[in-house]
């Protein structure tokens, strides 16, 4: 009778603790969106004051997403996402900061988002030597925040303006030969790119939406191998001219495409 009661109090005990709320995050591979398309009925790259060229392919940024602050992480949803590749456990901290309300972490991401729209913006115009105070671009995206999608901002506006540079519209001028590019990276004005985190996830959102190569900080190079989809094709770099380089000699075959 004993032993029967205490074997009753132990599974009862681990039953319970299955379902305790741990002080974890789930985190899962997002939406992408494609910056020279449209997202929720609104163009994502809006220019005036220059000619637009035509494009055939997509650059899509990708993000990453989370378990809601309000929903709680039990012992076994945590055991099962440790154990699913497309599923990452991460320290509540590490999404929600601690003393900060959910109000104040959206702000944040959507002052580091507007922050990064600026910096894209600036970096292009420079890369292409046109003037601010002639080229208006206006970036929307709806409910994303971060710095993440800099880099593609970037290459998204000098893909409308200008291409690869040859002058041609359509597949055989774009950036992206016509096919679909994913990436990440934050970008500063001067066109450098640094690492974001969370590349192992968008991997595989990117995969998941078609695309065949994706742009990775260089200094993400391990991280975005780990679990890498099939037929992805990683393309490490460094600065803004290392991305552009990078996709003229994948549709040309001139030049070297870097690799991790």
């Amino acid at each position: 009778m004993v032993l029967t009661a205490c074997a009753a109090v132990v599974v009862a005990l681990v039953a319970v603790a299955l379902f305790v709320p741990l002080p974890f995050t789930i985190m899962y591979p997002g939406i992408t969106a494609n910056t020279l398309g449209s997202f929720d009925g609104q163009r994502v790259i809006t220019i005036t004051g220059h000619p637009l060229r035509t494009v055939d392919g997509e650059l899509r940024m990708v993000t990453i997403a989370a378990t809601p602050p309000q929903e709680s992480v039990s012992v076994e949803s945590a055991i099962r996402a440790w154990w699913n590749p497309a599923q990452a456990v991460v320290p509540r901290d590490a999404v929600y900061p601690a003393g900060q309300s959910v109000a104040q972490v959206t702000a944040t991401n959507e002052q580091e988002m507007e922050d990064s729209q600026d910096s894209a913006t600036t970096a292009a115009l420079d890369y292409l030597k046109l003037s601010p105070s002639q080229v208006k671009v206006t970036i929307n995206l709806a409910d994303v925040g971060g710095p993440s999608a800099g880099l593609l901002f970037t290459l998204g506006i000098i893909d409308e303006l200008n291409g690869n540079g040859t002058g041609r519209t359509g597949a055989a001028g774009d950036l992206t030969n016509g096919s679909i590019v994913a990436g990440t990276g934050e970008i500063d004005a001067a066109g450098n790119v640094s690492q974001v985190g969370g590349v192992a996830l968008k991997t595989k959102a990117a995969a998941r939406d078609g695309a065949t190569v994706f742009l990775v900080p260089r200094a993400e190079c391990s991280d975005a191998e780990a679990g890498l989809p099939k037929d992805l094709r990683l393309v490490p770099v460094s600065t803004l001219t290392d991305a552009v380089n990078a996709l003229n000699a994948l549709q040309t075959g001139a030049g070297t495409v870097p690799s991790c």
